[in-house]
């Protein structure tokens, strides 16, 4: 059974940085595209960045305009690990972030919600003015 697990969120100053952890079990990442979506009240769940591995090769990446240039997706060695590090972050960056996961890569769909199958709970992100 998969399950993913969020971690590392909290309440952060605006221009301060986290770096958010997803933990799974039942998979490894190595050959998965993970990606990691956030929702703000009364909003739509919506894509924040995603990577696909296959092994140690890394054959993607795709990161929102709201979050190019001040996150970055990673991963541990041992692909249980998947991160997300927020940089100088806004007041509008507060939401729920989420990490989801697919086998494989399907570039099309790498930015919707329906492309993944496997979802963490969630881990409540707050940047403060």
């Amino acid at each position: 059974q998969v399950h993913l697990v969020e971690s590392g969120g909290g309440l952060v100053q605006a221009g301060g940085s986290l770096r958010l952890s997803c933990a799974a079990s039942g998979l490894t990442f190595n050959t998965y595209t993970v990606a990691w979506f956030r929702q703000a009240p009364g909003n739509e769940r919506e894509f924040v960045a995603a990577r696909s591995w296959s092994v140690d090769n890394l054959l993607y990446t795709k990161y929102a305009d709201s979050g190019s240039g001040r996150f970055a997706i990673s991963r541990d060695g041992p692909g249980r690990t998947v991160y997300l590090q927020m940089n100088n972050m806004q007041v509008e960056d507060t939401a729920v972030y989420y990490c989801a996961a697919r086998g494989g890569l399907d570039a099309s769909q790498i930015t919707a919600t329906s492309g993944y199958r496997f979802w963490g709970q969630g881990t409540q992100v707050t940047v403060s003015s």
